[in-house]
C-alpha cells in the first residue's frame, strides 16, 4: 500500500517503517538458520557441512540481489514523494522487466559454474555431492528469490515495510514445515533443505502476487507499456543498485578473508571467530534496517522537494543506531562469554570468543552510523559513495590491520576484533567528509 512519508513526525515515520523492516530481517535470519538446525537433527556432519557451504553461496547471491534492488527502492520512493504516478508505474514496470532478465542470467550462469563454485569453496570431499545437490536446486530457484526481493523493494519504495514482513513470515513458516517434511519424513538430506527453501520462496511470491492483483489498496497500476524497457529508467535503477550490490559483495568477501586469517591460527580460534560472526550478524540487523529506512524515507522527501526532512531522517536514524550500538556494547562487555557458550562447550573457544566479541562489538556503533550515511547517499543518488567508503575502509584498515593483529598478538583475539572495527572507523570518517562537502555544495547552490 502506497504511503507518503513526507509529512508528519519524522521520528514516528522512522519507527513505523524500520520496526517491520527489522522484524523482516530477523525472520530472514531465522529462515536461514532453520535449514542448518533441522539438517543437524536428522543427518550427519557431511550433510550439515553441505548445507552450510551452500547457504554461504546463496547468502552472497541474495545480498547482491538486495543491493541491486536498492536502486529500484530509491527511484520508486522519489516518484512517490514527487507525486508523479506515471513515473511510479514506469519505475515499477521497468524494475520487473530488468529483474526478470537478471534472475534468468543469474540462474543460467550459476548452474553452468556449479562445479567450479563447489571447488572454489574448498568443499570437503565428503560434502561435495550434498553441496552440489543443494546448490543445483537453489540456483534453479533464483527467479523466486529475485521475485521476493523485487516485490519487497517495490513496497518499501512506496513507504510500506509491513507487507514485505508478512511475505517473509509466510516464507519462514513454510520453510520450517517443508524442511521437516523433506529432511525429516522423506529423508532427502541437503536436497530436501534446498527444496524446502525454494518452494517456500515460491509460496511467498505467489501469495504476494495474489495480494497485489486482488487488492486495489496497493497503489500499483501497471500497463503493458510500463513493462517496456526504457533506457533512462533502467539506467537509473542500475546506477543506484550496482554500487550497493558491489559493496555487499565486497563486504562479504572481506569477512571471508578475516575468517581465513583466523583459520590459520588453529581450530579454537576459527571456531571462536565463526561463532561471533554468526551472532554479530544478528546484532547487525539494526544497522541494516536503518540503512534501508533512511534510503526509502529520505528518497521520498528529496522527491517531494523537502531536503531538510531528508536530513532529519538521517539524524534520527543515527541517534537510534548509536543508541542500539551502545546497548550492544554494554551487553557484550558483561555477557560475551555466556553468549559464546550457547554455541560451544569448549572453554578455550568460549574464552577466545569473548575476546573477539569485546573488540568486534564496537562495530555496532561505528557501522550503524556509517550505514545511516550510506542510506542517505543512496537516497541522494550517490550510491557510488557508499561503495567507495566501504571499499577504502576494508582495503586500508580492516584486512591489513586484521592480518597484523593476528601476527603480533597470537594469544588473543581482542586485537583482531578491534581490527574488524577499524574498517568501519575509516569508512565513517570518509562518510563525514563526503556529507560536509555535499552540504557545502548545496549551500552554494541555495545562495546562488
Amino acid at each position: 500500500m502506497e504511503k507518503n512519508l513526507t509529512t508528519g513526525s519524522v521520528f514516528k515515520n522512522i519507527l513505523q517503517f524500520s520496526i517491520p523492516f527489522f522484524i523482516s530481517y530477523f525472520l530472514q535470519t531465522l529462515y536461514g538458520t532453520a535449514d542448518m538446525f533441522i539438517i543437524g537433527q536428522f543427518n550427519g556432519t557431511d550433510s550439515t557441512t553441505a548445507v552450510s557451504i551452500g547457504s554461504q553461496v546463496m547468502h552472497m547471491i541474495t545480498m547482491m540481489l538486495v543491493g541491486l534492488s536498492m536502486g529500484s527502492t530509491v527511484l520508486i520512493a522519489r516518484a512517490v514523494g514527487s507525486e508523479k504516478p506515471r513515473e511510479l508505474s514506469s519505475a515499477i514496470g521497468n524494475t520487473i522487466t530488468l529483474f526478470v532478465a537478471i534472475s534468468l542470467a543469474f540462474m543460467l550462469c550459476t548452474l553452468l559454474m556449479l562445479n567450479y563454485i563447489v571447488s572454489l569453496m574448498s568443499t570437503p570431499p565428503e560434502a561435495v555431492a550434498g553441496t552440489r545437490a543443494y546448490l543445483t536446486i537453489c540456483f534453479t530457484g533464483i527467479p523466486f528469490i529475485t521475485a521476493y526481493n523485487v516485490i519487497s523493494s517495490v513496497f518499501r519504495g512506496m513507504g510500506d515495510s509491513k507487507s514485505p514482513m508478512y511475505f517473509v513470515a509466510i516464507a519462514c513458516v513454510s520453510n520450517i514445515l517443508l524442511d521437516c517434511l523433506f529432511i525429516g519424513a522423506l529423508k532427502m538430506g541437503p536436497a530436501g533443505a534446498a527444496l524446502g527453501t525454494t518452494v517456500s520462496q515460491a509460496i511467498s511470491v505467489a501469495v504476494s502476487l495474489l495480494i497485489i492483483t486482488r487488492s486495489r489498496s496497493t497503489g500499483i497500476r501497471l500497463t503493458r507499456g510500463d513493462l517496456i524497457a526504457q533506457r533512462n529508467v533502467i539506467g537509473s535503477i542500475l546506477k543506484g543498485g550496482i554500487p550497493v550490490a558491489l559493496q555487499e559483495c565486497f563486504i562479504q568477501f572481506s569477512f571471508l578473508v578475516v575468517a581465513a586469517i583466523a583459520n590459520k591460527r588453529g581450530l579454537n580460534d576459527a571456531a571462536a571467530v565463526g561463532i561471533v560472526e554468526k551472532f554479530m550478524g544478528i546484532l547487525f540487523l539494526m544497522p541494516s534496517a536503518m540503512l534501508s529506512t533512511v534510503s526509502a524515507l529520505a528518497a521520498q522527501n528529496i522527491g517531494a522537494g523537502k531536503p531538510e526532512r531528508a536530513r532529519q531522517t538521517l539524524w534520527y536514524a543515527i541517534l537510534l543506531a548509536s543508541g542500539f550500538g551502545l546497548l550492544a556494547v554494554g551487553a557484550m562487555m558483561l555477557w560475551a562469554e555466556p553468549v559464546v557458550s550457547l554455541f560451544s562447550k569448549s572453554s578455550d573457544v568460549i574464552h577466545l570468543g569473548g575476546q573477539y566479541m569485546r573488540g568486534y562489538v564496537f562495530d555496532c556503533i561505528l557501522a550503524g552510523i556509517q550505514f545511516c550515511f550510506n542510506g542517505y547517499f543512496c537516497a541522494c543518488g550517490m550510491s557510488g559513495m557508499s561503495f567507495l567508503n566501504s571499499f577504502i575502509g576494508t582495503l586500508l584498515a580492516r584486512l591489513p590491520v586484521a592480518y597484523l593483529a593476528s601476527a603480533h598478538f597470537p594469544s588473543s583475539l581482542f586485537p583482531m576484533g578491534l581490527a574488524t572495527t577499524s574498517g568501519s572507523a575509516v569508512s565513517l570518517v570518509i562518510c563525514i567528509i563526503i556529507f560536509i562537502r555535499l552540504r557545502r555544495r548545496e549551500n552554494k547552490i541555495t545562495a546562488a
